[in-house]
């Protein structure tokens, strides 16, 4: 084998452990490489406030997911009034702050419906990672999960209509994040960046084009033929495959999404799934057949729905041969993955900005008003529970444990047992 080939396998085989022990874990945005699926049996589809393990106030507000580690979660919160960054170390077993660490970060405007701490952390055996993107500059810090800082790093901010949103993702000994301006608020470049785990040095930047409109998807790992590709979706670009190592890209459909792109990618039947929007609405679905890791395979277009029942901010999930769309205006369909066949369209409840999550045959997803809606994840509809929070939530639950953590804008919930 060549010292390229054994270069190759060895990051293959690192990313791959890395993708196997974060099943037991909840990594980043929607767990194990973004796909939504819990191993927890454990998890109620009904409930009342007296089953909750525990439930804190959080100081601040925001809309980021939680992170699990063992014995703690990890959570994003922000003060925009008093321009702070908070993130907090909590302790799994009784909900108690075990470390809170404060950064300081620049004034700037964000949608009504955004917040400072959108971005969710990323974390490994070592470290937590956590992105505090915004106009004027974007920071990169690890911390251990002590709670010390083991490094940071400062890189050119974000010039958007909206605010940022994309989280970063640890894949190997890879941190990677976006960051993406619209082509009419500045001449940045955008940008895609994998920093080194350990140091925080730039090990790549694949500088992007604008676009008018900023995508917030965060990207996730392809893997079919022993070398792991990175996937992004973005308006500017369509749906990208770029090497992990050199951080050049393998193969692109530009032309897949024709509007912005908030939702991440789901992986399903050898297929990459993908959903675009604006103005509030879902406006497409699109399935790609990935291309080979070295080029000489290219993507094809499996099947595509332009239509306004599709899910704009919400990502969708997919398991068992099935593919579940929760989308903005309230409503689940269900369809098959491989080809795109309609199974059923149902509306349990109103406005859903959060994602489902995969749990034991059912799903989870939130509302905007912080209802916990549950159905069954199967082809035929089966409506379960809606267990209300009383509060606003645009997050996405975390499952490790055994346990389901949910975060409202202002509260931390533990549900469930291991």
């Amino acid at each position: 084998m060549t010292s390229k080939g054994f270069l190759t396998s060895l990051l293959f085989s690192i990313v791959l452990s890395g993708l196997i022990s974060q099943g037991q874990e909840w990594t980043r945005f929607r767990g194990p490489n973004g796909q939504g699926i819990s191993e927890a049996t454990t998890i109620p589809a009904q409930w009342t406030p007296a089953d909750y393990n525990w439930k804190i106030a959080l100081p601040g507000g925001g809309h980021s997911s939680p992170v699990i580690w063992k014995d703690k979660v990890f959570v994003t919160t922000g003060d925009q009034r008093a321009n702070l960054g908070i993130l907090l170390a909590v302790s799994v077993s009784n909900g108690q702050v075990v470390w809170r660490k404060d950064f300081t970060l620049a004034k700037y405007r964000v949608n009504d419906l955004n917040s400072y701490a959108t971005a969710t952390p990323t974390v490994d055996a070592d470290h937590v990672y956590v992105l505090w993107p915004a106009k004027n500059e974007t920071i990169l810090v690890a911390l251990d999960h002590e709670g010390n800082k083991v490094w940071d790093r400062t890189f050119e901010g974000v010039q958007n209509q909206h605010g940022a949103g994309s989280s970063p993702v640890v894949i190997g000994d890879r941190v990677v994040f976006s960051r993406e301006h619209e082509s009419r608020n500045t001449d940045a470049k955008s940008a895609w960046t994998a920093v080194h785990r350990k140091t925080g040095q730039t090990l790549w930047t694949l500088e992007r084009q604008t676009s008018t409109k900023t995508s917030y998807s965060t990207p996730c790992v392809y893997s079919h033929d022993n070398k792991p590709q990175l996937i992004f979706a973005s308006h500017a670009h369509g749906l990208t495959s770029v090497d992990l190592e050199k951080g050049t890209v393998i193969w692109e459909v530009p032309d897949a999404f024709s509007s912005r792109v908030v939702a991440s990618l789901v992986i399903s039947d050898g297929l990459i799934i993908g959903t675009n929007g604006d103005y509030g609405r879902g406006k497409r679905l699109i399935a790609i057949r990935p291309g080979s890791s070295d080029g000489s395979i290219q993507p094809k277009e499996a099947y595509k729905f332009d239509a306004n029942f599709m899910p704009y901010v919400p990502t969708c999930i997919a398991q068992n041969g099935l593919l579940f769309m929760f989308d903005d205006l309230g409503y689940v369909t269900c369809l098959r993955s491989a080809t795109g066949e309609r199974l059923w369209r149902e509306r349990p409840a109103k406005k859903f900005f959060g994602s489902p999550v995969w749990a034991d045959g059912k799903l989870y997803c939130i509302t905007t008003t912080g209802d916990v809606v549950v159905v069954k994840a199967s082809e035929n509809y089966g409506f379960l529970a809606v267990n209300s929070l009383g509060e606003k939530c645009h997050s996405t639950p975390a499952i490790a444990g055994g346990r389901m953590y949910v975060r409202t804008v202002s509260h931390l919930y533990s549900i469930g047992t291991k």
